[in-house]
């Protein structure tokens, strides 16, 4: 991967300029900006909705780990870079923590985790940024971020203002949130507040925790306890972007009705599923792509993990249209063989 763009001086006002995005996206696919600016202050955001008027498209760029980037990416690339971490209060039941847009999510736990902030350890490892978690409303290992989140700021970029959301606003679902559908690159998340709760529990009901041996003393596990297994069992499944180009889970858990759950069980008895709480239920996309042969496979330049089939690797030198057409063999041999659809988690500009 090439070097990221060089830091520009925390000046209140923003000039775009081009910018190789190889670096800043986990695909580590070859993308160029011919107009990047880097958000570093909240003194910097009139500046921004000034600037957005010369340009017919805008797209936030957090940590470039839910993202498929073309090799041109037209438009206005912002990037979001507003660090910070504080204990806004400690209230009887929770402690309300605010973190800027641009701090490391992963770092973000650890800090929350090293300060007895307990609560967000089942999210660790997650790559990206805090102002990019909400858009994705990620969860994993039985936590979703808005089942801890307070509220966040945004700064509406076409108006040139300052917005307050509540987790209501936000409008979260499975894997998604009204950022992903109105107006996107309208929102720039500046900051978002958790309340972590008190008494912390430990939340262990996901198969891979509950069967953990560093778990097994079940209520007296320490959040430390799980934020390492939880570390632990994230490097064993999924490869380090770091060293293997790839976003993370790149499909969707499908979710189906109980009637269609049941034909395929019925169908496939080691169908992997887990029941929801509306009655119908999530099935493993990952089981679904396995079972297509698509593990290990590789269709030039893109490939399927071969430990984990929910993860597209790049495998050296692919862009994203050998990713996207490696995404679309394995949802058409879904479809056919399961009469299921896969939807995709990374974003497009």
């Amino acid at each position: 991967m090439s070097n990221p763009p060089a830091s520009c001086p925390d000046a209140d006002t923003l000039t775009p300029m081009p910018a190789d995005l190889t670096s800043l996206n986990t695909f580590g696919l070859a993308a160029m900006a011919p107009a990047y600016v880097r958000v570093t202050s909240l003194a910097q955001l009139d500046s921004l909705s000034a600037l957005v008027k010369r340009y017919s498209r805008v797209f936030v760029l957090g940590g470039g780990s839910n993202v498929v980037l073309p090799s041109t990416v037209d438009g206005l690339v912002v990037h979001m870079c507003i660090p910070g971490i504080r204990l806004l209060e400690a209230r009887a039941d929770a402690w309300i923590v605010e973190a800027g847009g641009g701090e490391s999510w992963h770092g973000f736990v650890a800090t929350c985790l090293r300060q007895a902030w307990d609560g967000l350890e089942n999210l660790a490892l997650i790559p990206g940024t805090v102002g990019a978690a909400p858009v994705q409303n990620i969860g994993a290992y039985g936590v979703e971020l808005d089942q801890r989140f307070l509220g966040l700021t945004a700064w509406d970029i076409v108006r040139g203002a300052s917005v307050e959301l509540s987790a209501a606003d936000c409008r979260f679902a499975y894997r998604d949130s009204r950022f992903k559908h109105d107006d996107p690159g309208r929102w720039l998340i500046v900051a978002v507040r958790f309340a972590l709760p008190r008494p912390w529990r430990p939340v262990l009901e996901y198969p891979d925790l509950a069967h953990h041996a560093g778990l097994a003393g079940g209520e007296a596990v320490s959040a430390r306890a799980i934020f390492d297994a939880v570390c632990a069992i994230r490097r064993q499944k999924l490869p380090d972007p770091a060293v293997v180009g790839n976003a993370g889970s790149f499909f969707k858990n499908p979710i189906v009705d109980a009637s269609r759950h049941a034909s395929l069980k019925q169908r496939y008895p080691g169908l992997v599923s887990y029941p929801q709480a509306d009655g119908r239920f999530k099935l493993a996309a990952g089981w679904l792509i396995d079972q297509c042969g698509w593990k290990g496979r590789a269709m030039g330049a893109a490939g399927v993990h071969d430990r984990q089939a929910l993860v597209l690797v790049n495998r050296g030198g692919a862009r994203a249209a050998d990713i996207l057409a490696l995404a679309d063999a394995i949802r058409a041999d879904v479809q056919a063989r399961f009469g299921v659809d896969l939807d995709r988690e990374p974003v497009l500009p």
